[in-house]
Order: structure tokens, then sequence, then C-alpha cells
């Protein structure tokens, strides 16, 4: 496999009226000599779909020593995971866990699991891929995205509010919370929170808060911070604690992690003032 090439993607954005909560879009082209099958994945706290819009060659992916080829779904915490394609062209969709919930209908069995973009939508993943495969540019192709997505938003029930503010909270506070006093703050035991928020986002609070601290991590040291530091900055209780976590998640070091292809690409596709 070759190395990735990030100077050969181009990379496209859509605009801020095009732009719904809880999701992030963004349009890769990749050139003869970008590379092949083979960036690893970095675990974002997010529910993320491939969508394939080559004419040919396509997406290729290897999930757990598993490959295939074409639009797919990577849920919470996918495993391993590499994916690239030769001249392809991909819509790439992150989903907050409670949005995927309605767009996606079942995010608690994709947790720790990849799986083909008809398995989850049925019929519907073809027509939406020759409906984005037409369209002539970008722009025309967030537009037909944010359609879908939105109409499934308003036909699909949501997750609770409840396990919808948990999420949140964990979100805005980098997975540096206490459990019990979120389950205080919704007004539900604890034990009802981890039942109800892992039945509809398919892992514990406790697991959540560990992957959002994770990616915390993550882009500080691929923004060039230290181990030492980044595991300070995240709440970890050292770094050999930040080590352990890093290689139980990505199968990677700190070191390795911090120059990450993955990460790399995230600030030019998804700016960090623009995540959900």
């Amino acid at each position: 496999m070759t190395g990735w090439q990030w100077a050969d993607v181009d990379v496209a954005v859509p605009r801020p009226e095009l732009r719904l909560p809880g999701v992030a879009m963004a349009g890769f082209r990749a050139r003869g000599n970008a590379g092949t099958a083979g960036i690893a994945m970095v675990a974002h706290p997010a529910v993320t779909l491939f969508l394939d819009l080559s004419e040919t060659g396509g997406i290729v992916r290897d999930a757990d020593g598993t490959s295939g080829r074409g639009s797919f779904v990577a849920g919470l915490l996918p495993g391993r995971l590499r994916t690239g394609g030769h001249e392809g062209v991909c819509l790439q969709i992150r989903l907050s866990p409670a949005v995927a919930a309605a767009v996606l209908g079942a995010p608690a069995e994709l947790t720790g699991t990849v799986a083909t973009l008809e398995e989850v939508w049925g019929r519907d993943a073809g027509r939406a891929e020759d409906r984005l495969r037409a369209a002539p540019t970008w722009d025309d192709r967030f537009t037909i995205a944010t359609e879908i997505l939105a109409r499934r938003l308003v036909a699909a029930p949501r997750v609770e509010p409840e396990v919808a503010r948990v999420w949140h909270r964990t979100q805005a506070a980098r997975g540096r919370v206490r459990i019990d006093g979120l389950a205080e703050e919704v007004g539900w035991s604890r034990k009802r929170l981890w039942s109800r928020f892992r039945a509809q986002l398919g892992l514990t609070p406790k697991r959540a808060a560990g992957l959002v601290r994770f990616d915390h991590a993550a882009r500080l040291l691929a923004a060039g911070h230290p181990a030492a530091t980044a595991a300070a900055l995240s709440g970890y209780a050292d770094q050999p604690h930040l080590n352990r976590e890093t290689r139980a998640i990505t199968g990677l070091t700190p070191a390795a992690l911090a120059t990450a292809p993955w990460l790399a690409i995230d600030d030019v596709a998804w700016p960090a003032a623009s995540r959900p």
C-alpha cells in the first residue's frame, strides 16, 4: 500500500446555511497520486457515513481484516478500520450519536461495527447514491444530502431529551464529567441513565466520556503537544494512562497518533469552530 498524500486530495465543505445541528459533511476527490486503501481511521465521537460517488474504483475498506468496497457506515468505536481509494470521490458525513439515532434508526447496533450503507438504509441507499453521483457540483451534493438527512430527522423518532442532554454535556466538557452528576442533572437515577443511554446510543455514559476525552487528547497530539501535556490537559491520570487508552482504541502509540493522516485533514474538512 502506498502512503497517503493529502496534497493530492481535493476537499470541499458545505456553505454555512446547509449545516444541520449535529451533522458535519465534507467531500473528497482523490487524484492519481493520493494513495490506495491504507489510511487508518481514528475513532471519533460520531457515527460516520462514507458515500461512494465514484464512477469507477471507489472506496475500499478493511475492517478488522474483512475487506469491502462501496458506501458504508462506521459506528462508534468501529475497531481497526483502514480506508481509502484510488481516484475516488467520497462524501463523508459525521453524525452525533443523538442525530444518528434518527437518521440511521439503529445506532446502538452499529457500535463497534462497520456495515454497508445498503444494510442500514435498504433501497434508499442506492437512490441516495444515484442522486448524489449525478449532481454536477459539490454544492449541489451538499444540498441533496442536507435534504435527505433533514427528511429523516423529521420522520424518525429521536433519542430521549435526557439522553441527548447527557451526550451534549459530555461533549461540551470534553469527557471530563461525573456520571452521577449528569444523572442528577436530568432527574434520573444512575441505573436508568446507564440503561437508556446504552440502549439508544450503543455505549455506556462512561465509555462515551472516554471516547470524547480520547478525541480531545488526539487533537492535542496532532497539534504538536507532547504526550504528557496532552494527557494532563485531557484529564488522564498520567502519560502511561493515555498510552494504554491510545493503544486500546487505535492500536497506535501517542507518537504515531500525532502524525496520523486521518487527523491531518480534519482542520481542513472540519475546522474546530464548526465541529458538532
